[in-house]
């Protein structure tokens, strides 16, 4: 049932100072073209939109901030149509609608350039807009590129519609995708993350690019993660927190302050006062004194990779025995590449050593010098699904004793050693026979850590270990983290989850854009101070 339109606005408080000088619109009765009032989204476990309510007005930037975990995917999600709110409304236009598809959301006016892209790589541009016309109608293309081409040129977009996806830069695909979703009759685009993958230049073109765009009474959505983006390109900054809307800032406040006021109050939103909130599952497990410092076991030096979504630039860093080493960052910043280099997986240059001798080739010559990785791909990576769980726990010892003798299989060897790490780490499965694929992901991750964990492993690797599990298993992986820890394994951490982080490392570094920055110690300051490099309040200097 819809509301009639005008009878379901935001608050007046929240509706407050919207218009802004030069925009064309002015006023604080303006309606929001889109608005969410009171929107709650569960999972399992999880309270990811907390009773949400804001508004996306014509001729502004909207930026919504927030570090990882704030909400900011839920709301892009919802607003696409790709998820439903478990409570409250979306409106457009001040009428309430039901987004039950993307199709809804696209019919509707709400267009949305997610940060990676959704083009066909194998396809020209003017060929990637025919996709989902009429099946039953030939596209015309000579037509349709010229329509491209007469689009492009109000906002000054340069879209070449002959050119091959593949061909594009980051920078030219994303143009392509916000001038397909201008062409679809946008009135609200959403670009989610749109400056992640892109270079310094190619983000100070996008932001000119979105005041281009609200100059022409268009709503623009911009999600980042970063606080001096959010400051140059938006008119207006809504700060998400732990799935809550913990504060609006409206034109004319961030006009009136000056940038350092901007920036405190900014950081205070997104963080709290307390610079080291604690983690929910901080009385579950409590935090020791920091151990003594154990011998370096991994040094790595001026590691760089070529190629990849973002290659590693010139990393350096030591890890010492008994100690967990934190890796902080946005996705997209490098962490898998550092995680699969270390491991062996992609070539790299740089030097390795491991317990002081220098270790090279793959990853068999690495697991056998005592490096082991948990990758976060548990289920296209970490597994073969169709495997037992017994056969998925010597996977990586496949044709070596005591489990293979003489190029012959040891089944009962192997079902044995299976059934004690069975017990070993808690995995629920009705046997050893079972095919992995069919446990639970909390069981799965506990398949891979007890491959990884046991035998000469002397440094662990952990990427994104905790990722979309439930609370119980959380609790249980981070006592096996720590566990490893402090029976002398060297961890290295890596989580886009910074509560994980502070509540097991001992030390943390911020990945951005393939470089590393020092590491910080685990103490009262380090919060403020990582969440500062994250957000780009402050600038981070290479290992």
């Amino acid at each position: 049932m819809q509301t009639p339109p005008g009878a379901a606005l935001p608050p007046a408080d929240d509706r407050a100072g919207y218009g802004r000088a030069g925009s064309g619109v002015t006023g604080a009765g303006i309606r929001p073209v889109v608005a969410l009032q009171n929107v709650t989204r569960r999972f399992p476990g999880v309270l990811a939109s907390d009773a949400v309510s804001l508004g996306f007005l014509p001729g502004e930037v909207h930026v919504l901030l927030g570090e990882n975990g704030a909400g900011k995917s839920t709301l892009v999600a919802m607003l696409s149509g790709l998820q439903q709110p478990d409570a409250g409304q979306i409106l457009i236009d001040g009428a309430a609608v039901s987004l039950a598809a993307p199709r809804d959301a696209l019919r509707l006016g709400i267009g949305t350039v997610f940060q990676h892209s959704m083009l066909v790589p194998s396809l020209s541009v003017v060929d990637n807009f025919t996709l989902g016309g009429p099946w039953w109608q030939r596209p015309d293309r000579k037509a349709l590129a010229a329509r491209i081409q007469a689009a492009a040129a109000g906002p000054g977009l340069r879209v070449d519609p002959f050119a091959s996806v593949a061909s594009l830069s980051l920078g030219e695909r994303q143009q392509a995708e916000i001038l397909r979703a201008l062409m679809r009759g946008s009135r609200c685009l959403i670009l989610d993350e749109a400056t992640a993958m892109l270079t310094p230049q190619e983000a100070g073109a996008l932001g000119a690019l979105m005041r281009r765009l609200a100059a022409t009474g268009l709503a623009v959505v911009f999600i980042t993660h970063k606080l001096q983006e959010a400051l140059a390109f938006g008119d207006r900054i809504t700060v998400l927190r732990g799935g809550r809307n913990v504060g609006m800032i409206a034109p004319d406040v961030l006009q009136a302050r000056s940038g350092a006021e901007n920036t405190a109050h900014i950081v205070s939103l997104m963080f709290g006062e307390d610079s080291r909130r604690p983690d929910p599952l901080s009385h579950d497990l409590p935090r020791p004194a920091p151990p003594q410092k154990g011998p370096a076991l991994l040094k790595v030096a001026g590691l760089s990779t070529a190629g990849g979504p973002q290659p590693l630039r010139d990393i350096s860093f030591t890890l010492h025995a008994g100690e967990i080493f934190g890796i902080a960052g946005i996705d997209g910043n490098g962490q898998k590449a550092l995680a699969e280099a270390l491991a062996g997986q992609i070539p790299s240059t740089g030097t390795l050593h491991l317990g002081g001798a220098e270790i090279n080739g793959g990853v068999a010559a690495r697991r056998r010098a005592g490096l082991s990785y948990v990758t976060d791909d548990r289920l296209g990576e970490g597994i073969v699904a169709g495997f037992p769980v017994a056969t998925n726990l010597v996977l990586k010892e496949i044709g070596q004793p005591p489990f293979w003798r003489r190029g012959l299989v040891q089944s009962a060897t192997i079902a044995a050693a299976a059934r004690a790490l069975v017990q070993a780490f808690d995995i629920r499965t009705p046997d050893v026979t079972t095919p992995a694929g069919r446990l639970s992901g909390g069981n799965i991750q506990k398949v891979l850590l007890a491959r990884e964990l046991t035998g000469q492993a002397q440094v662990v690797i952990f990427a994104k270990p905790t990722y979309g599990l439930d609370l119980q298993n959380i609790t249980a992986i981070r006592a096996r983290i720590r566990e490893a820890a402090g029976h002398g394994k060297a961890v290295l951490l890596i989580s886009t989850d910074l509560d994980e982080l502070l509540e097991l490392s001992d030390r943390i570094a911020v990945i951005e854009r393939g470089r590393l920055s020092p590491p910080y110690p685990n103490d009262d300051t380090a919060r403020a101070a990582i969440t500062r490099l994250i957000s780009g309040a402050t600038g981070g200097a290479d290992v």
